[in-house]
């Protein structure tokens, strides 16, 4: 068990890492549904990265104003979607495999301003 400099847990064995505000574990973290969205350029952008995947491809989706909660929804849209698997990590959404267009179209379709780049 590891303690943060104010006294609040930062990992458990039993759980991981854990939420500094909540104290509950980063994936049932109670503070989700209130943080507030990250702030951007207005701009969705998909690259394509396969550099440390095993030369396998992903399409990573970053800079969505949305908010922890409401990305993992939008990721497991996608994901149904692209008929692919994928994840939400770092604020970014991960899809397997190359979906970028695919995904331009969907978020295109919801409203977002979406740019390719990353070859």
């Amino acid at each position: 068990m590891k303690k943060h400099n104010n006294g609040g847990l930062v990992y458990s064995t039993e759980s991981g890492r854990t939420c500094p505000e909540c104290e509950q574990p980063v994936d049932s973290c109670l503070c989700d549904k209130t943080t507030a969205a990250p702030q951007g350029d207005g701009v969705v952008r998909i690259r394509r990265e396969s550099k440390g995947r095993g030369g396998k491809q992903v399409s990573i989706i970053n800079g969505l104003p949305l908010g922890q909660a409401d990305l993992k929804d939008l990721a497991r849209a996608l994901k149904a979607q692209c008929g692919s698997g994928g994840s939400v990590k770092d604020g970014e959404i991960i899809l397997q495999g190359d979906k970028r267009t695919l995904a331009k179209t969907i978020l295109e379709g919801k409203g977002y301003r979406v740019k390719l780049f990353g070859g």
